[in-house]
């Protein structure tokens, strides 16, 4: 039984020629760098947030385009006249803007540029936030994940201490950073420009044409993982306007996590959804259940996520270890050489080796329901695409336990666990992967866990309704109960 259902589960299905995990913002910045050199027509990048000031590579280049994001951009529209850039970017992440120092130079000039249109997406419900992270070039060519093209992301996979090139724009030291993106083209593509042009004309109004182009594009350097592989598309939306509320991330999470028969790997900023997490306890009283690994950074960034977001955390910890009757759950964040945390940004789900989600959907309440996502989903119907599959989450497990994929792969196999796995490569010095504290909540604490005011689950008046495919094809002896 497929699990992208086109209306349920996700948005569309399309084939895509080509298609990469990208791990970690060193990479993606350089091979976005390298896809915005090919354009002929057509940029679209659609983010939380946008800095013109960042590097995108950080070492000599053997072409003459700038590495600032900004300057690249001007350079881009000055060499071709034809080609237009679009940059949507979520009206209140302004603030963040001019918080932390970014010049207006490139907002104002862009604003009345002919080639490069810079639009505030106002597009969305009060306290509502455009997360979705996009970029479009000329129809062809798609990224889509958790990575914005802004301060702070840039990192390596080493996550090396005290990192020189892990500077802020105004020379600020910045910690290590986890995060993840894809790569895609062929029709897959088409779609997500379909979407951003979809984006763009809620914002603004203005109805965009399709780019034609005959040749294919993709990134120098970047190694293909998967080909002629369907890929679903799923999308969060909150009710606006005339815009119906879509909730199609929420029911492709709930749908992976009742398919999972032997693992659930999840990475994910947030552990905040009572509705994901009640899914998972239901799974974990199960006998013949899968066992679930969830990475998350140690704690949330700023006063307020700490009181909702980790508080909410704390809560729904508790509620799954309650149904954890096997010994089947780990929550854990990741530590460098130096023993020092990683945030974890990556938005990743892989169930058993069959599918593997990533997108911008964080496992909290906004994600579900009240702010703009997108999420990609691969599923596997043979066994070479199953093997990619479980390459990606093996990858990505080598990269927190300091080993090599192929370790990680073995010991899998081995052990038939990814616990056990992570348990044989566990040590008290270098890389690592650390129990996440759960601490004693306060009254004010118990106050903010959870609430509508930080982490609304939907807008105001719009009830909660469980997809029809949650309902109708993944009913067991005792149903989930999803709310």
């Amino acid at each position: 039984m497929s699990i992208l259902v086109a209306g349920q589960t996700c948005w569309q299905t399309h084939k895509a020629d080509n298609a990469s995990v990208i791990i970690d913002a060193d990479k993606f910045f350089r091979h976005a760098r390298s896809a915005m050199l090919k354009a002929k027509h057509s940029i679209m990048l659609i983010g939380w947030d946008f800095d013109t000031r960042i590097g995108l590579v950080h070492d000599d280049q053997n072409d003459d385009a700038p590495v600032r994001v900004g300057p690249l951009l001007d350079w881009l529209a000055a060499r071709n006249p034809d080609l237009q850039i679009r940059i949507l970017k979520w009206d209140l992440g302004v603030v963040n803007s001019l918080a932390r120092g970014e010049t207006p130079f490139y907002v104002l000039k862009w604003m009345f540029s002919k080639q490069i249109h810079l639009k505030l997406d106002g597009a969305h419900p009060a306290m509502s936030a455009h997360h979705m992270k996009l970029l479009v070039i000329d129809d062809q060519l798609a990224f889509c994940g958790g990575i914005d093209m802004t301060v702070g992301r840039w990192d390596t996979s080493d996550h090396r201490e005290n990192e020189p090139r892990r500077r802020s724009p105004m020379g600020f030291a910045q910690g290590p950073w986890h995060d993840a993106t894809t790569c895609i083209s062929g029709p897959a593509a088409v779609a997500l420009g379909e979407l951003a042009r979809t984006r763009w004309r809620y914002a603004t109004g203005q109805t965009i044409r399709k780019t034609e182009r005959d040749d294919q594009i993709w990134p120098d350097g970047l190694d293909v993982e998967f080909e002629n592989v369907a890929i679903g598309i799923a999308r969060t939306a909150p009710q606006y306007e005339d815009r119906q509320q879509v909730s199609e991330i929420e029911t492709i999470k709930l749908a992976m996590i009742g398919s999972a028969r032997k693992y659930l790997y999840i990475e994910s900023q947030y552990f905040a959804s009572r509705r994901i997490a009640e899914a998972i306890a239901a799974r974990l009283k199960e006998v013949d259940g899968p066992e679930v690994l969830v990475i998350n950074p140690e704690g949330a960034g700023g006063w307020l996520e700490a009181k909702t977001m980790d508080s909410a955390r704390v809560r729904l910890i508790r509620l799954v270890e309650d149904a954890d009757r096997f010994d089947r759950f780990r929550i854990l964040y990741p530590v460098n050489e130096s023993r020092s945390p990683i945030y974890v940004h990556a938005k990743i789900m892989v169930a058993d080796d069959d599918v593997l989600k990533l997108g911008s959907a964080n496992l909290n309440n906004r994600s579900m329901g009240f702010d703009t996502e997108c999420d990609i989903t691969i599923e596997a119907h043979d066994q070479s695409t199953r093997g990619k599959i479980s390459r990606v989450r093996d990858t990505l497990l080598a990269e927190h336990l300091g080993c090599a994929v192929e370790q990680i792969t073995d010991a899998v196999k081995t052990t038939g666990s990814l616990l056990r796995t992570v348990d044989t490569f566990s040590r008290s010095i270098g890389r690592g992967l650390m129990k996440v504290p759960v601490r004693e909540l306060t009254v004010a604490d118990e106050v903010f866990a959870e609430s509508d005011f930080a982490d609304p689950e939907r807008p105001a008046g719009v009830k909660y309704r469980t997809a029809s495919f949650l309902q109708q094809r993944l009913r067991r002896p005792k149903p989930l109960q999803l709310g």
